[in-house]
């Protein structure tokens, strides 16, 4: 693709391209405008992938989410202000999912941390929101003994989720990870990639066990290819963002932007847990406050194959009690499911409908995920 055909957001802005730009190409990708990059959405059927990382293995670029680094003797102290969680008491090796707030208690993006070191830390911020997150850290870092770094243009970012996942990372030739068998969930490892530093990291957004590679962004297409490659006699496909949406939406994970919002608190969310509320003063501390009647995130399961879409609304009679944020058909459990903010006291409410295009279809309220791998 040439300079002249770089696709435009509908603002008429220049969307980023990822490192592995030409690789999607070459694999006949469709692209879609994704928090601003031009990101491939599906390479075969959107079913496909998605079954394939159930039952096999499927390769994502997610290379338009963030990198900062957080360094220095206060570096730990700092986050435990910049963010919700406890972030001190995070090991050395291991991550931990958070969020940045606003003062009000607002989620302005969700995160995931990595301890690289005693004095060191890697954040990853959704890509539609780096550069809020960028720059809300670099507002409250002031009087602490540390410094970050927005290293994002440096680096590709590839996700290898599936139940074949390890076996296949284990199989990539010119990937050497010691201790791979032993890592453990939300634990992360330093590795080569034919001799070059590659980030290794048991985590993911799939609800399989898989693996997010960060590597220099010179070296993706090398070790994309050498992954595809290597893990093509085990099922290994590559997958798109369409797929990847659908399985976190089975696996009851949120999505900025749909379940997650400025205007949303964690309470609300189902996430009061990720809040560290005995640490002491922190930015957007008062997300503690009591918000009686607030709406409440659920899941919804239906019957049938019509599925509800974001935007479409919850009744209970008449009353609109709620709004669809996520629905689709689920691929692996074979009915609809949604997720939806509803009025408090309809959370559990047995008589619940959605508006599917003008017919009411009932709606269950269940407990989250919606799937859960075995192990």
């Amino acid at each position: 693709m040439s300079a002249e055909d770089t696709p435009t957001s509908p603002s008429g802005e220049g969307l980023r391209q990822s490192p592995l730009q030409a690789e999607h190409e070459a694999l006949g990708a469709s692209f879609t405008d994704f928090g601003g990059w031009w990101m491939p959405v599906r390479y075969s059927s959107d079913l496909a992938e998605h079954r394939a990382v159930r039952e096999a293995a499927g390769l994502f670029d997610i290379s338009h989410m963030g990198e900062i680094f957080v360094r220095g003797a206060g570096a730990a102290a700092f986050l435990d202000y910049a963010l919700a969680g406890r972030l001190s008491a995070v090991a050395v090796g291991r991550a931990k999912y958070t969020m940045i707030l606003a003062e009000d208690g607002g989620i302005i993006d969700d995160l995931v941390v990595y301890r690289l070191a005693d004095e060191e830390f890697l954040i990853i911020a959704n890509a539609g929101n780096r550069r809020v997150v960028a720059d809300e850290i670099s507002a409250r870092i002031a009087g602490f003994d540390a410094t970050f770094e927005d290293a994002s243009e440096r680096f590709a970012l590839i996700a290898l989720q599936g139940p074949a996942a390890a076996a296949i990372l284990a199989s990539t030739p010119g990937i050497d990870a010691p201790g791979l068998d032993e890592l453990r969930n939300y634990a992360w490892t330093d590795a080569l990639f034919r001799g070059v530093p590659l980030f290794v990291a048991r985590t993911g957004y799939t609800g399989e066990d898989g693996f997010e590679l960060l590597v220099d962004a010179q070296h993706a297409a090398d070790l994309w290819r050498a992954l595809l490659a290597a893990g093509a006699e085990r099922g290994l496909v590559p997958a798109g963002l369409a797929a990847r949406d659908t399985l976190r939406l089975e696996a009851g994970m949120p999505l900025y932007g749909h379940e997650l919002a400025r205007d949303i608190f964690p309470s609300q969310a189902g996430l009061g847990r990720v809040v560290a509320a005995d640490k002491g003063d922190f930015v957007g501390a008062r997300t503690l406050d009591e918000r009686p009647g607030e709406r409440l995130l659920v899941g919804l399961t239906m019957d049938g194959r019509r599925a509800g879409r974001a935007g479409y609304g919850v009744y209970r009679g008449d009353a609109l009690v709620g709004e669809i944020t996520s629905g689709a058909l689920s691929p692996t459990l074979g009915h609809p499911i949604a997720l939806a903010y509803v009025e408090h006291d309809a959370a559990d409410a047995a008589d619940l409908t959605i508006d599917v295009r003008g017919t009411r279809i009932p709606a269950h309220p269940t407990t989250l995920p919606f799937y859960r791998r075995k192990k």
